[in-house]
């Protein structure tokens, strides 16, 4: 079965399902969720010993290792792309708006994305910088809203790990 055209298949397959679970799992990590990135790196493995052992039982069979290498390569496509239309963690999103700041904030509570305000200097001058912590999920659609308004505004983007507390006016 694992010498025709069915092995390298099954291996590809094998190999997409634990690379896109090595993704959630490594962003678990990050985020502090050890239970589940334990059992999610469980079942990752798992796969992926079965997979190799294929691989390894069936070294003369060239298309197996174009599977196995196939399969990683989609697996990390895969990954990234179900784990940003999922949005798992959070984000915290810095804007400086030189003339509508006070306009991308309303807009932003409205839309109970909490923000806040801190005063800063700039090389032209004093400027004002907003600081949301939202929802991974909620990334684009926070974008637009900005850029709805300013499209020239500064925005950068990072993962955030909230430590305590609340997010006030914040959607889930």
């Amino acid at each position: 079965m694992f010498d025709g055209f069915l092995g390298p298949i099954v291996i590809m397959l094998m190999r997409v399902c634990d690379v896109t679970l090595g993704t959630f799992r490594t962003i678990l990590v990050v985020q502090g969720r050890r239970y589940l990135a334990g059992v999610i790196g469980f079942f990752e493995v798992l796969i992926w010993v079965f997979a190799i052992r294929i691989v390894f039982q069936h070294l003369d069979n060239i298309g197996n290792m174009f599977g196995y290498a196939s399969g990683f390569a989609l697996g990390n496509v895969l990954g990234i792309t179900l784990e940003q239309k999922i949005g798992l963690g959070f984000l915290q999103v810095t804007i400086i708006s030189k003339f509508h700041t006070d306009k991308i904030v309303s807009s932003l509570r409205r839309a109970k994305i909490g923000a806040t305000i801190i005063p800063g200097e700039g090389g032209t001058g004093g400027v004002a910088i907003i600081v949301c912590v939202v929802p991974r999920k909620l990334r684009k659609e926070t974008i637009l809203l900005i850029e709805s308004i300013d499209k020239e505004a500064f925005i950068t983007v990072q993962s955030s790990l909230p430590y305590r507390g609340f997010m006030h006016g914040s959607r889930k």
